[in-house]
């Protein structure tokens, strides 16, 4: 945009308009810490489907001008606008949090090459350019050298991604990701950016198309970028990467609590194509004392893959099986996609065409395109009345004994090519096109699913998707979608999972073992290792490839799997206190070491290790054939290996031997680690008693308990247990009392002793 010299502006409340020579921006302090900048392109107001409700807080705001540029202040911020709508963002001492870019771009390091030697190349299969890209919004900040960037939600990349870019567009790619590949299924455009003496977030709320280059064009600037929609980003300061991701979920939202038994382990695979093939996968798990409380159905479960149904030939009298599985303790979780089959007499397409709930072809008729069931026809979700007809669709599975839906193919994916951006969409009652509404049709998706099953059964609804945009984390849980039985892509799970948690969804997980090609049993195992300390727990395999349950390889492989399954039940209820977090301060369960140790500079690349909580990190192996590896220990505190109890001091490297049956696995010192007995599925047991391990001297936990179902919890209905370790001595108090349920014994281990004790609700010190 060419926005010209500065000519007016006119400041109200916590909002600063400013008029161009060739257009306007409005400069907005939604709070202290977070600025919103926004020009118009396509409309004159941020609409946002990533931000629900008006977030402004009231807000001290001063604008002035100072010679040939407006300054206008916060209590925390001062922001500098220019000429040109160039915006510079500095903390109120001063301190520089980022700049806009002033100079010529240019493309670093690219050589120019004659017409003929282009041509030649694309004859190859090679495409050259001269490095530059333009688009209509565009947004180019300095880069100050110090920084390192995270988030961007799901992209198949490093931790930091300085020198790559990256595009925002929901793509089904189920070829082997590879880390060349700007895109995959979640668009979150939200970077965070640390530095030695400052941290920020830039949360770039356009929904259409858009590009981030953290300097790969040149090292001297990253840029952020639009072909269509409105210039409107959020500036979210923060002393802390905590604190600004924190910024980032009061804007669109946290993980809401998931109910309990989701923490557990889930089996998958596309697919168990019959009644007997899933009961014989429950049969197994009980047999082999595998704990379990979720297993999936794919598309074969369906009549013809028409959603909403049930094949009778694959699944007869499926409401007396799901009561039979949730007798034993497993939950169903059921695939639905959002292409709907074309078929007269299907009642999901008559009411949809009776109620013109389908999206339509510029042409007025409703577009088709072919999935699974053959030709097909897409819900409008950006449409109130579809959503809610959505939601209510939802009964029908819920009514016979579906625990959870997993929402798949809903980028949205199409078979004969991607829909054409012509395709006509709704945004509520403004006709729209697929151009537009496609990165957030999945989390409109998700949202009519959570709203259908919270208001048909009460419960904390579990939802899966695959596709995502930002704030969609307040309706779903996800997956990192179509990965390979690959040692690469154990590798980059990792950093996958953790530049997730930074970008908002804390409730998220890999496919464990690997979902395209063959799995082997070492990859299994080391992967199982992972996935027990990730949010999301599944396994999950293609079709046509090798079965990967965990006694599909041989009993070594079996035990070492189930050992690390049974590891993830003892730590449930630590998990859910995370949860408890992410939903209060949108704080990721799995998080990156720099995340808790960000004053300790060399945390901020480590790739292959990751904290679960405040208190647990783990060094997994991710290299076939690997048997030790090396290991480091933040700076700060001490650390206890979780398996001998040996103690290091923070900031050392050690060598760790690793043989297949170990992950390493380090507690930081202070912790007190609530831990539940083993269980073939939660709520097996009733956990009266507690168990606490105790690491160290001197630490302090919070402990918290409900019903693990509802949301009475928001309403009071839970219990909070204090620990604390002072002077070698353990205090235990109750400091909210609202579930009545209650503990009544704990089982402490501390100083090499293990020891029961009853408690009555008064505070104990041991």
């Amino acid at each position: 945009m060419n926005y010209g010299r500065i000519k007016s502006f006119h400041a109200e409340g916590n909002r600063v308009e400013i008029l161009f020579e060739h257009q306007k921006a409005a400069i907005t302090a939604i709070t202290d810490e977070i600025i919103n900048i926004f020009s118009p392109g396509q409309s004159e107001i941020n609409h946002s489907f990533a931000i629900e409700g008006d977030k402004s807080k009231p807000v001290n705001v001063i604008a002035n001008m100072v010679g040939n540029y407006i300054v206008i202040s916060t209590s925390k911020l001062a922001v500098y606008v220019y000429d040109q709508c160039r915006v510079n963002f500095y903390t109120s001492d001063g301190t520089v949090l980022c700049r806009d870019y002033k100079g010529e771009r240019e493309a670093q390091g690219v050589a120019i090459i004659s017409k003929e030697a282009a041509e030649q190349a694309r004859m190859e299969g090679h495409v050259l350019t001269d490095g530059l890209t333009r688009h209509a919004i565009e947004v180019v900040k300095c880069i100050e050298g110090d920084e390192y960037f995270y988030g961007l939600g799901d992209k198949y990349s490093f931790l930091d991604k300085k020198g790559y870019d990256f595009e925002m567009w929901n793509s089904d790619l189920p070829e082997p990701h590879f880390e060349s590949m700007t895109r995959l299924y979640k668009s979150i455009p939200f970077l965070l950016v640390h530095r030695e003496a400052v941290n920020y977030g830039i949360f770039f709320d356009n929904h259409h198309r858009t590009y981030f280059d953290l300097g790969k064009e040149n090292d001297g600037y990253y840029s952020f970028a639009a072909d269509e929609g409105n210039l409107d980003y959020y500036l979210i300061y923060g002393t802390t990467l905590k604190s600004v991701i924190s910024g980032y979920t009061y804007l669109t939202g946290t993980t809401p609590l998931p109910q309990l038994w989701t923490l557990g382990y889930h089996q998958c695979r596309w697919s168990y194509e019959n009644r007997a093939e899933l009961l014989s996968v429950a049969d197994s798990m009980r047999e082999n004392e595998i704990p379990c409380d979720a297993l999936y159905c794919d598309i074969d479960y369906m009549d013809h893959f028409k959603v909403f149904t049930w094949g009778e030939s694959q699944y007869p009298d499926h409401r007396k099986m799901l009561e039979e599985l949730q007798k034993r303790g497993f939950k169903v979780v059921t695939i639905i996609d959002p292409g709907v089959k074309k078929e007269e007499g299907y009642f999901v397409y008559d009411e949809g065409i009776a109620n013109d709930y389908f999206v339509h072809a510029p042409d007025g008729s409703v577009y088709e395109n072919v999935v699974w069931p053959g030709d097909s026809v897409f819900p409008d979700f950006g449409r109130r009345a579809v959503r809610n007809w959505w939601a209510d669709k939802q009964k029908c599975m819920t009514d016979d004994g579906v625990a959870g839906i997993w929402n798949d193919m809903n980028e949205p994916a199409s078979f004969r090519g991607e829909i054409p951006g012509d395709v006509v969409f709704y945004d509520e009652e403004r006709a729209s096109t697929h151009r537009e509404m496609h990165n957030v049709y999945a989390s409109l998706m998700a949202k009519a699913t959570y709203e259908g099953i919270r208001r048909h059964t009460g419960k904390r609804p579990f939802v899966i998707t695959r596709a995502f945009y930002s704030g969609a984390q307040k309706y779903t849980t996800a997956w990192t979608g179509d990965n390979q039985s690959h040692w690469s892509h154990l590798r980059y799970a990792i950093a996958q999972l953790c530049s997730i948690g930074m970008s908002g969804l804390a409730f998220i997980g890999t496919d464990v073992g690997g979902f395209g090609a063959n799995c082997t049993a070492e990859l299994l195992c080391r992967w199982t290792q992972v996935g027990c300390l990730s949010p999301f727990f599944r396994n999950h395999a293609a079709k046509g490839t090798r079965h990967q349950e965990p006694w599909a390889f041989d009993r070594q492989t079996m035990e070492i799997c189930r050992k690390y399954i049974r590891l993830r039940y003892r730590l449930i209820p630590y998990l859910y206190d995370c949860f408890r977090i992410a939903e209060a301060m949108g704080i990721p369960v799995f998080r990156p070491l720099v995340l808790n140790f960000e004053k300790d500079a060399n945390t901020a690349r480590i790739n292959d290790q990751f904290m679960v909580g405040d208190w647990i990190m783990a060094a997994p192996i991710v290299d076939q054939g690997k048997v030790s590896r090396d290991v480091y220990l933040p700076k700060g505190c001490n650390w206890y290996d979780f398996h001998t109890g040996e103690r290091f001091p923070g900031g050392s490297r050690i060598l760790r031997e690793a043989p297949l049956d170990t992950c390493p696995i380090y507690i930081k010192e202070g912790a007190i680690l609530p831990l539940w007995p083993v269980m073939n599925y939660v709520g097996e047991k009733k956990v009266d008693c507690l168990e606490l391990m105790v690491f160290g001297s001197d630490g302090t936990y919070t402990h918290y308990q409900d019903n693990g179902e509802d949301f009475a919890y928001r309403d009071g209905e839970y219990n909070l247990y204090q620990f604390m370790r002072r002077n070698g001595r353990l205090s235990i108090e109750m400091t909210h009392a609202g579930y009545a349920e209650r503990y009544e014994a704990f089982k402490v281990t501390m100083n090499g002793k293990t020891f029961k004790i009853k408690f009555s609700g008064r505070k104990l010190v041991i």
